[in-house]
């Protein structure tokens, strides 16, 4: 059991093993996280390049981690900002930082260094850590105090592992208090330096507190950043075990759930997509995956149906954000009953979280009818970090999303897209979804995503269909005039640009980059063809 000196009361698991109880029902998750690695033992709970990690020795790293910060000065009220690569020693750093009582960020990592710079001068930490893999991150002016792990010796920097190495690893009283503030998460930042969101570690605690199988085996491919983190933290406080890979990519995520025995795998949409095209779908073995969630865009039913028949009743889709956490859940029960009307959904809203839509007229809308969506959760974010220009976001415990959308007679949440690409639809009852849902059922097409030109319209709605064209082939513009026609009208098929790509731009997580669309259409423009008028 868990270590007498340590001074809080935590349980174990029940038969089934997909929850921690505890007997400090208002403990933070790192206090339930180190009581459930001491009740793990030897067992493996970490897989990294081929190296197991056993829950005693990740939870020794834990502590000397935590004490070489402490040596630092690090503790309640300080906050810890890491460029992380995804590593075990990553982890631990974090959860290090989180034992003392200090706030963590994982920071995201725009291509501009001066986007870098300013994300960190916005989070303002005690202390930035870079590690061997992501030193290159770190912009030349940066006034922040540095610590390295993994790096060579450097006069100006602290060597964390090194004062790690020469800790101690016995448990230490955690400062962890529930009110403090725990995490900031980021966002993707597509059209500026990113947001970061805050929890406190009650809020956070409710975030990753949701039933997980003991033996789930998550893949974990993405950067830490966002998401990634949270599933760790699901899957370690669950009992399960997690495997990390440096990034994406198709072939060698194949090769991992095969050779692993992968569970469950996040994967935002165009990381689908290049997984379910992929040759060596049918060639691995794949029938250890009991869950393949996908998010960040709302997958046109058309790449949905695609998805099914390569992967099979695993498919699961959730709606969120890193302000609000998980909205609602498809899960693969649902997503399999292959309902076209389902697999234009974000599924059902989970429980505890509230769902509310607000027109454009300021009002609350009747129920079934469109608005934009605000969300109120326990796992709510705070508001943003040194952002109080956003700070109308988060009013009276509520997020006010840039998402549009409404929810069924049978309570499912349906996702139209972002109220930039919105504004100015009058009755054509198109959205970016529709858009692409259209072309992706073209032929030529494998992959489409569908923006607003500008932002701040005028007059009318103009839209930029940036298109993916399967491998030999050549999307065929007056079929997709006619396409469009067909489905929305002559008069918006007239206000559609198509822009054929060899790849529709990612961003650093993996989403489809609109902003970067709308850049590439303006420096490009003899590669766009405006659909004609029929």
């Amino acid at each position: 059991m868990f270590p007498e000196s340590y001074d809080r009361t935590h349980g174990g698991t029940d038969s089934a093993g997909t929850e921690l109880k505890t007997a400090t029902d208002g403990a933070p998750y790192i206090d339930l996280l180190l009581a459930r690695l001491a009740e793990a033992g030897e067992a493996p709970v970490l897989r990294y390049h081929g190296e197991d990690y056993s829950a005693a020795a990740f939870a020794a790293s834990i502590f000397r981690y935590a004490r070489a910060l402490a040596s630092l000065g690090i503790g309640p009220g300080h906050l810890v900002a890491l460029f992380a690569p995804n590593a075990p020693s990553a982890l631990a750093v974090r959860y290090a930082a989180h034992l003392l009582g200090a706030a963590a960020v994982y920071l995201s990592a725009p291509e501009a260094s001066e986007r870098r710079a300013e994300l960190i001068e916005r989070m303002d930490p005690q202390l930035l850590v870079l590690f061997a893999e992501t030193a290159h991150l770190c912009p030349p002016s940066t006034r922040t105090r540095i610590g390295t792990v993994g790096m060579a010796e450097d006069r100006c920097y602290t060597r964390i592992d090194h004062l790690a190495a020469g800790a101690s690893s016995e448990p230490m009283k955690s400062a962890a208090r529930p009110s403090d503030l725990a995490v900031i998460v980021s966002s993707g930042g597509t059209t500026g330096v990113p947001k970061g969101s805050c929890r406190s570690f009650a809020a956070y605690t409710a975030t990753v507190r949701a039933p997980s199988p003991k033996d789930r085996r998550q893949l974990v491919n993405g950067p830490l950043a966002y998401l990634s983190q949270v599933l760790v933290d699901m899957t370690l406080l669950g009992g399960g075990a997690v495997i990390l890979q440096d990034r994406f990519e198709a072939a060698s995520t194949l090769a991992a759930i095969e050779a692993e025995r992968a569970t469950h795998l996040f994967l935002v949409e165009p990381q689908l997509l290049e997984l379910m095209d992929h040759p060596d779908v049918s060639r691995r073995d794949l029938s250890s995956l009991r869950v393949l969630t996908h998010v960040g865009a709302s997958a046109p039913p058309s790449l949905r149906r695609r998805a099914l028949e390569r992967f099979g009743p695993v498919l699961a889709h959730v709606y969120g954000a890193s302000e609000m956490g998980l909205v609602s859940l498809l899960s693969p029960a649902e997503y399999n009953l292959g309902h076209p009307a389902l697999l234009s959904t974000a599924g059902k809203i989970l429980p505890g979280v509230d769902v509310r839509f607000r027109r454009a007229d300021g009002r609350l809308a009747d129920p079934w009818e469109p608005g934009r969506i605000e969300v109120r959760s326990p796992s709510l974010a705070g508001g943003y970090r040194n952002l109080p220009e956003h700070d109308a976001d988060f009013h009276d415990g509520w997020f006010r999303s840039g998402d549009f959308g409404f929810a069924d007679v049978q309570g499912y949440l349906h996702v139209l897209g972002r109220i930039a690409d919105l504004d100015l639809v009058d009755g054509t009852g198109a959205s970016p979804v529709l858009l692409e849902d259209a072309l992706c059922g073209i032929s030529s097409v494998r992959y489409a995503v569908v923006v607003a030109e500008e932002s701040g319209y005028a007059e009318a709605t103009r839209w930029l269909a940036a298109i993916e064209a399967w491998v030999g082939m050549v999307p065929d513009v007056t079929e997709c005039r006619a396409v469009i026609t067909s489905r929305f009208g002559a008069a918006l098929a007239a206000s559609v640009t198509i822009m054929v790509v060899d790849r529709v731009p990612r961003t650093e997580q993996g989403k489809p980059d609109r902003e970067a669309i709308r850049q590439r259409a303006s420096r490009q423009p003899q590669f766009c063809s405006r659909l004609p008028v029929v």
